[in-house]
């Protein structure tokens, strides 16, 4: 009985463990480049915010600093399948599993902002907005699994219209277009790490760059990344 109980532990560990959002990754602090999914064997697999695979691997850590990783991930070297010729024009040739993880997309037929998009990874359903939501935010990631991601809208301030806004309880802000040239845009917080950077005021060898602030934070189970 304890032999059962321990197996079927595994199991729900492993199917809770390969089914969520890893990273979140900004380019120049400012916008979502992509969103990397955690999968067996600690493959990471990152997905655009309008549902395209651009690459799977493992996070490489710098031998030197614990704090620094390979931007590029070591490539998987186990198992991959693609769709073939037989199948769906909206992900035909496009990656079909990744080691034990089995991705599928949205077919030709659904709707149009959804089309040929991930439609799941392992056990891990994803959804986006539809053609009648904001156009700020319109054919984005809406809910990975039980988080759901909301966006600005195109009411919203110039320098954070259509940008990530809250990804489950974590609200994410941006300085405004009221703020200094070099900053507007940039991210201000991401739940309750907060970000100041480097203005036009600052000594030109400075300005733009991160004042205080951390490149890699951990806010409820998610880890985000600044490039």
């Amino acid at each position: 009985m304890k032999t059962i109980t321990a197996i079927t532990f595994l199991f729900f560990t492993t199917a809770i463990y390969s089914q969520q959002i890893g990273q979140i990754t900004f380019s120049d602090a400012a916008n979502v480049s992509y969103i990397s999914f955690l999968a067996d064997q600690d493959i990471l697999i990152r997905v655009t915010l309008d549902g395209k695979i651009l690459e799977w691997g493992t996070e490489l850590q710098s031998m030197r600093s614990s704090n620094y990783y390979d931007p590029k991930l070591q490539a998987y070297t186990g198992r991959i399948d693609y769709y073939g010729q037989e199948s769906d024009s909206a992900f035909r040739g496009k990656v079909k599993s990744i080691g034990t993880s089995i991705i599928t997309y949205y077919a030709h037929y659904e709707e149009a902002t959804k089309v040929g998009k991930v439609r799941s990874i392992g056990n891990l359903q994803l959804d986006y907005y539809s053609n009648y939501d904001n156009a700020a935010y319109r054919g984005k990631l809406r809910f990975a699994g039980n988080s759901v991601l909301e966006y600005y809208s195109s009411l919203d301030d110039e320098a954070y219209r259509g940008k990530l806004k809250t990804v489950g309880s974590t609200p994410i802000t941006y300085y405004s277009t009221f703020d200094d040239k070099l900053i507007k845009g940039k991210l201000k917080s991401i739940g309750t790490a907060t970000y100041t950077w480097y203005t036009s005021y600052d000594r030109s060898e400075l300005r733009g760059a991160m004042k205080t602030g951390a490149y890699r934070v951990n806010m409820g189970g998610v880890t985000y990344v600044l490039r």
